[in-house]
């Protein structure tokens, strides 16, 4: 049993607080074009009808809003203020856009950064490379569990052994969600590969023919707390030009955890 189901049996009140965060987690997961009540049901797990409840309420208190035409739920303006408090102290895009936007400039591909939360990465920049064929896998605001996309396998790899063995007893359904390669075997294969190369290779596990590499940018006690990646089209990440992609992901990776370190 992991902590937060400890305290959401413990704590009065708990259950719905967990519940509510999580539909706010998916709601910002859609990004702009919001998403359905059924489907946030389904995904948060919750009878129709709680969802419903739960996200009128947080309607009420402006955290979601609701688009009067399509039905869907987006965030809501409450959200951004308590975004824009929260930034100050976890925001790191303003030291990082530069690299990020150096990383699509020296490679043509679509550079990302992404924090880890939790048991999840959340993309907090992109910026487009120059060639015209690009990966749509990954955009601002979009989430996926540790070890699906390069950026979480990037950081899963690198987190303590006992971490990733509490990840993996956290999420056994990660090969029904996700598909047979992210079952735990040949997950943890990858994350060895991971180690020895230094960045994480996602050969089209999420979309056919998009190919993603990720990197993990640490804090200064050597956590790693955020990735650095790239995405694009199958055949521009061949074995011709992988290892040069990596070895630019991974010097941009550096100079990031470098800067990160000065600042903070």
């Amino acid at each position: 049993m992991d902590d937060l189901t400890r305290t959401s049996r413990s704590v009065p009140g708990a259950q719905s607080v967990a519940r509510a965060a999580h539909l706010l987690r998916l709601v910002t997961s859609a990004g702009g074009e919001g998403m359905a009540v059924a489907e946030l049901a389904r995904r948060a797990e919750l009878t129709r009808p709680t969802a419903h409840r739960l996200l009128t309420a947080l309607r009420h208190e402006g955290l979601v809003d609701q688009d009067d035409r399509t039905g869907r739920w987006m965030p809501g303006p409450e959200l951004y203020l308590m975004g824009t408090v929260a930034a100050s102290r976890y925001d790191i895009t303003g030291v990082a856009r530069d690299i990020v936007r150096s990383l699509a400039v020296r490679t043509e591909e679509s550079a990302f950064l992404s924090v880890r939360r939790g048991d999840e990465t959340v993309c907090l920049l992109r910026e487009e490379g120059s060639f015209p064929i690009r990966s749509f896998v990954l955009s601002e605001g979009v989430r996926f569990p540790l070890g699906v996309a390069s950026a979480g396998l990037a950081i899963l790899a690198f987190l303590p052994p006992h971490d990733v063995d509490a990840y993996f007893g956290r999420h056994p359904s990660l090969a029904n969600d996700w598909g047979a390669a992210h079952g735990e075997a040949r997950l943890r294969a990858r994350l060895r590969d991971t180690q020895e190369r230094g960045y994480a290779v996602n050969p089209g596990l999420i979309v056919e023919g998009s190919y993603g590499l990720g990197a993990a940018v640490f804090t200064r006690e050597g956590h790693p707390q955020w990735a650095l990646s790239l995405t694009g089209v199958e055949f521009r990440f061949g074995h011709d030009r992988l290892p040069e992609l990596g070895r630019t992901l991974l010097a941009h990776a550096h100079q990031l955890t470098t800067r990160i370190a000065a600042t903070r």
